[in-house]
């Protein structure tokens, strides 16, 4: 019998690259953040599979299309192979609020993706995102809540998270700060196995 994927679920704007107001259009505006790139090579290095999930509206706005966005994940994968790292697949969203669809986020529709992909249920997986709605996707799920102060978590610096958040949502400076945290975490938890 096959083990257990161990996974971390990571949202693309605002956690691993540089958000936009503006929308991110083309490869040439994907630009990442770098320490998110050295925190997703630390996860993999320690045995964890990362999986990206990202609402992209921007294809369904016209501002794109999926040979852009193609060319943005290209951008991505060659920015992680660059220090080491990977991301196992990227879900997405092509949906706008307007096509009440279940995949966009905070809809659960993608995290359903993924359960269903790697065969597992999500209860305790880690999901990491800046905004609430990423982590009200996962929080349907039984996903652990994650907010780095990245992209429009920036809003929450030194103010409390309102009651909106799901419960025990965790804060970090940044996806390496939380890389680095949750590894801590997991070595504390393996080392009454140790040797």
């Amino acid at each position: 019998m096959a083990s257990t994927p161990k996974l971390v679920i990571v949202d693309r704007d605002g956690t691993l690259n540089i958000d936009s107001d503006d929308y991110v259009k083309s490869a040439d505006e994907w630009s990442p953040y770098p320490n998110a790139l050295h925190a997703i090579a630390r996860l993999n290095h320690a045995g964890w599979h990362v999986v990206v999930v990202t609402n992209q509206s921007g294809l369904g706005r016209g501002l794109f299309d999926m040979a852009t966005l193609n060319a943005m994940h290209e951008k991505m994968h060659r920015a992680l192979a660059a220090v080491g790292a990977k991301v196992d697949a990227i879900f997405f969203c092509p949906h706008t609020p307007e096509d009440a669809c279940q995949c966009r986020k905070p809809a659960s529709g993608l995290f359903e993706q993924i359960r269903e992909r790697y065969g597992r249920p999500l209860d305790g997986v880690p999901n990491v995102g800046d905004s609430l709605r990423d982590l009200q996707a996962g929080d349907a799920l039984g996903c652990e809540s994650h907010l780095v102060l990245t992209g429009k978590g920036e809003a929450f610096r030194d103010r409390p998270l309102s009651e909106h958040f799901p419960a025990n949502t965790r804060v970090h400076e940044d996806l390496l700060a939380f890389a680095d945290w949750f590894l801590a975490r997991e070595h504390l938890k393996s080392g009454a196995h140790a040797p």
